[in-house]
Parts: C-alpha cells; structure tokens; sequence
C-alpha cells in the first residue's frame, strides 16, 4: 500500500498542473487556444514555434488535463479543457503576478499604461452600454479568431487594417476595443491609435476569453 497520503497525492497532482505552467510558450499556447479549437499547424503558425516544439509543449498541457483533443480526419485538433476553470487560473496566475513580480509590474507600466492609462470598461459596464445602444463594440482580433466567437454585434477590424478602415467607425459614437486577453497588444495599439484621430474609444479591461467564461452571450460567424 502507498505511505503517500490524500493530501500528499493531491499536492502531487496540483504540482504537474503547476509544471505544466510553467514555460512562457505554453502559457501563450493557451491565451490561443482561448480563442477557440485550434490545430498545431495553426498553433505552430501562431506562435512562431516549430511544429516539433509546439506538439511537445501541447503534450505537457494535455498530460496535466489543460488541453483536450479531437482528431478530424488528418488533424489533431486541440481545445482547453473546461474554458471556464482554465481561463480562471490564467486570470489568477495574472493577479499573482502583478502583485509580487517586479518584472510585471515594470513591463504593465512601461508598455500598456504608457498606452492607455485610462480605467477601462468592465464587462459589467459594457453589458449595459449594449443593453442602451450607445456603443461600438471593435474586436481587433485576426478575422479566424472573431469567426470562432465574438462579443454580441462587435465589428472586427484587426489591427493591420485600422488604419485603411476607419471609415466603418462613426467619430460621434463611442467605441470599447478588445483581443485575446489582458496582456494582449492588439486592442492597447487600435486604442492608442484612434484616440490620436479623436476617436472617443476605451479598452475593455480584459478579452474574449473573459468574457466567454463569465457566462456572457457570444456569437460566431455564419
């Protein structure tokens, strides 16, 4: 019989979770897969990684019960398992972080407060400015990643076409931009760059992931 107690095996277990999290590429991979179900081709692609390294780190995940897959005819096709709890512990690893990592605290202030140091709008705010009708919801996210879910009647508008579309945005009506989480570049970039043309525009305070998981309405691409 194991002298390994249900405490100990427990801790075991949560330790290979831990593990699991603890590389850079992996933590990116699931900010990725947050978005919806994505082949190691497309996460491979993703995250500038080589298809080798990409399924080696998508095997950690799966081992530590992160990730789940399904095969559809030649491709693999990977998911997190469970976006609800998931999400929560990348938004809990978040809140660690800045509280005790130096180095969070320097990059936040450096690169995304130096871009928009305003509050942002919460979920609990937009949901009701959408209720009203009085705003512009802008999902800067790439175009794939919109048709996998978006926030109700968002208009995507990734960044690298801002500039040659702002015809589709009214200058009267205020806009609330958003990507792929809260450490995202995407929707701090398309905020910077439209307050610079008088666009009344803020950021909401964290992503698509966030909000799916808060149990929010969502929609898809036809």
């Amino acid at each position: 019989m194991s002298s390994t107690g249900p405490k100990q095996a427990i801790y075991n277990s949560l330790a290979e979770v831990a593990q699991a999290l603890g590389h850079a590429h992996r933590l990116e991979l699931l900010e990725h897969l947050a978005q919806g179900e994505r082949s190691v081709e497309e996460l491979s692609a993703r995250s500038s990684l080589t298809f080798a390294n990409t399924s080696r780190h998508l095997q950690i995940l799966r081992r530590a019960r992160l990730v789940e897959t399904e095969r559809r005819g030649k491709h693999v096709l990977y998911r997190l398992a469970g976006d609800v709890e998931v999400v929560a512990l990348m938004q809990a690893l978040g809140r660690v972080g800045a509280r005790n990592v130096a180095e969070v605290n320097r990059v936040m202030t450096d690169y995304f407060r130096a871009r928009d140091a305003l509050e942002p709008v919460s979920r609990e705010e937009l949901v009701s400015r959408l209720q009203d009708g009085l705003v512009t919801v802008l999902d800067v996210r790439p175009e794939d990643e919109f048709a996998l879910g978006h926030l109700p009647g968002a208009l995507n508008i990734p960044l690298a076409e801002l500039e040659r579309r702002l015809a589709e945005l009214s200058a009267d009506r205020e806009i609330v931009a958003y990507c792929r989480g809260p450490y995202c570049v995407l929707s701090f970039e398309a905020v910077a760059a439209l307050r610079e043309r008088g666009y009344r525009v803020h950021r909401l305070e964290d992503g698509y992931p966030e909000w799916k998981a808060a149990g929010l309405p969502v929609e898809t691409a036809a």
